[in-house]
């Protein structure tokens, strides 16, 4: 069988394979340490990202709990939800209310005059541009009606130009033909509609019954609005009217204490707290398994950073604060596991407090000197493109990218090796060659001179 191998004519040794095995090994420790970099920057690189989306996420979530009415234990309800629906906001207090709709505030409504061509018949009867101009208080919109446009047309532009402004537009049709209705979506006194200019369509419209407020009564104390959404009247409380209802004229709002919200907003917490101690433990574990040599250490084990992270948390989580009966978590029936760090809410703990302190709970959580506040001002420095998580995750990837660099730089490197080695190698194995000849040349020679002594 033929070899393969391609050996030096003069030598007769594989130059190519020995100038292959040079190269290789001149690179392999080097392309070696490369790798391992690119791959720790890698896992590092992932290991920031997730925890700044756990961080963010935290932040989010908490920031979302930093108002009186999620902790303040306090719930509402209208024995009439069809006639009116209630929410709570800051500042509400417990109390039971009577509340009467007498009528629903109103918005304008003009209805142009009927276009016996029907929906698609002209608004503008001539070929030139018209303006139809819509007055409401002291505001005024002109709208350009194109020659010939229809009414559908007209409808169209006015919905365009006019929705960021609140008023509408619609064409209702019967028997008789069409009409544009205008509408607008701002309600009581004062919010009439009426319409000028050069239009066709500002003559002979019905402007229809006049825009009106709401009126209403509070355990008897007549009231009035502009809007349907009412949230000035009672502290805390926002109340949408929302129909008139003569069988059950008066419906009862009441603010009462609940528990139940009060737990379930700290209990997000706690949940809220532990994604992002779970998230921070999942990179800085360190998992033993007896063997020094193979025991697993999370990407960021030992990051200064985490730990500063962790440690300004905790400093928070264990620091007093509040107005009231509650100064801690303890108080409230939450402890800290001291191997994870994770916080648990013993119920029969909780509700032993809450019955206590559930009005100081509030306090405790919310406010400028509140722990969702601390927590955040805690949190801050490490989110944000400009954050520590960030600057970190910048430097890994400058890191990966001057990797890739000399990764390519240690390509060039070796092949100009190569060649040197090849050119070398070359050189030598064509001198084997020559002197080879030259001894063969001689040998020949010394035979002959020995064959004619020989004969002689």
């Amino acid at each position: 069988m033929a070899s393969s191998t391609i050996s030096g004519p003069g030598s007769g040794y594989n130059t190519q394979a020995i100038v292959e095995a040079l190269v290789g090994a001149e690179k392999a420790p080097k392309l070696a340490q490369i790798t391992s970099q690119q791959k720790d920057a890698t896992i590092k690189l992932s290991a920031v990202g997730s925890i700044k989306t756990a961080l963010e996420a935290y932040q989010a979530a908490i920031t979302k709990l930093n108002n009186v009415s999620a902790f303040n234990g306090l719930s509402a309800s209208s024995s009439e939800d069809k006639n009116i629906k209630v929410t709570l906001g800051d500042g509400a207090s417990s109390g039971k209310y009577e509340v009467k709709v007498d009528s629903l505030a109103t918005a304008a409504k003009v209805t142009s005059k009927v276009n016996t061509d029907g929906a698609t018949g002209k608004a503008n009867s001539t070929d030139e541009a018209q303006t139809l101009t819509i007055n409401q208080g002291d505001k005024s919109y002109d709208v350009v009606i194109a020659g010939g446009a229809t009414l559908k047309e007209v409808r169209e532009a006015i919905n365009t130009q006019l929705s960021a402004q609140g008023i509408s537009a619609n064409v209702l049709s019967d028997s008789n033909g069409a009409r544009l209705v205008l509408t607008s979506t701002k309600t009581g006194d004062g919010t009439d509609i009426t319409l000028s200019g050069d239009s066709e369509l500002a003559v002979g419209y019905d402007q229809g019954k006049p825009p009106a407020n709401a009126k209403y009564s509070i355990d008897g104390v007549a009231m009035s609005s502009a809007t349907n959404k009412i949230d000035s009247a009672i502290s805390g409380v926002t109340l949408d009217l929302l129909a008139v209802d003569l069988t059950k004229p008066t419906t009862t709002i009441t603010v009462a204490t609940n528990t139940d919200t009060l737990k379930t907003s700290v209990q997000s917490f706690v949940t809220a707290y532990n994604a992002l101690t779970t998230a921070i433990n999942t990179q800085t574990k360190v998992t033993a398994t007896g063997d020094a040599s193979t025991t697993v250490a999370g990407a960021l084990t030992g990051d200064a950073s985490m730990r500063q992270l962790v440690n300004s948390m905790r400093t928070e989580l264990t620091s007093g604060s509040g107005a009231g009966s509650m100064t801690s978590l303890a108080q409230m029936g939450i402890t800290t596991d001291q191997k994870t760090g994770l916080l648990t809410l013993d119920d029969k703990a909780w509700d032993k407090a809450v019955v206590k302190g559930a009005g100081d709970v509030a306090k405790f959580f919310t406010g400028d000197t509140g722990l969702i506040t601390r927590m955040n001002k805690a949190t801050a420095s490490y989110v944000g493109t400009t954050g520590t998580l960030a600057t970190r995750a910048t430097d890994l990837n400058n890191k990966l990218t001057s990797l890739t660099t000399e990764s390519s730089d240690l390509d060039v490197r070796m092949e100009a090796l190569k060649k040197s080695l090849s050119a070398k190698y070359t050189a030598m194995d064509t001198m084997i060659a020559q002197i080879n000849a030259s001894s063969s040349s001689i040998m020949t020679t010394l035979n002959s001179l020995n064959n004619a002594k020989s004969s002689s």
